[in-house]
């Protein structure tokens, strides 16, 4: 049914979880995978009253989204995907619209995004990038919710 599967990775239980699902798909119907990570310059933070930039250089950052890669990309290929692996740089971009955009120019035709599912506050204060993708995507996006948690009793 797919042959060209995006899958975003960030390095979170829910790119994790997406990861594995895309590659189940992957292997199921014979696809490619493109295993993307965007990296995004750090936040600014308060600290006393002033806003801040942590004091770690962008290309450590960019270092921790190739490891990732290579580690998605070695899984892959283990279980007999065709993977490749593509690291864009945010550049002051929203990443969801990035993540869209780049699955659109590399012609696929299913793209596999992680989901926290957050809510209220949360939401608000950092952004959602499934819900970026699904905004802007022009092909279908399948959302891999958080691992289920058990019920309080």
């Amino acid at each position: 049914m797919y042959q060209r599967i995006v899958v975003a990775i960030d390095g979170s239980d829910t790119a994790r979880r997406g990861l594995d699902e895309a590659i189940r798909l992957a292997r199921r119907d014979g696809a490619r995978l493109l295993l993307l990570h965007v990296t995004e310059a750090p936040l600014p933070l308060m600290l006393n009253g002033d806003w801040t930039l942590p004091a770690i250089p962008v290309e450590t950052y960019a270092e921790a989204g190739r490891k990732l890669l290579d580690a998605a990309l070695a899984e892959a290929r283990a279980a007999g995907v065709e993977a490749e692996a593509l690291q864009a740089d945010a550049d002051g971009r929203r990443v969801g619209p990035l993540i869209s955009e780049r699955a659109r120019a590399w012609r696929a035709d299913l793209l596999v995004v992680g989901t926290h599912g957050r809510r209220g506050l949360d939401r608000l204060l950092l952004g959602s990038v499934a819900e970026g993708v699904i905004r802007t995507a022009a092909l279908p996006v399948l959302l891999v919710p958080a691992a289920e948690t058990t019920p309080a009793a």
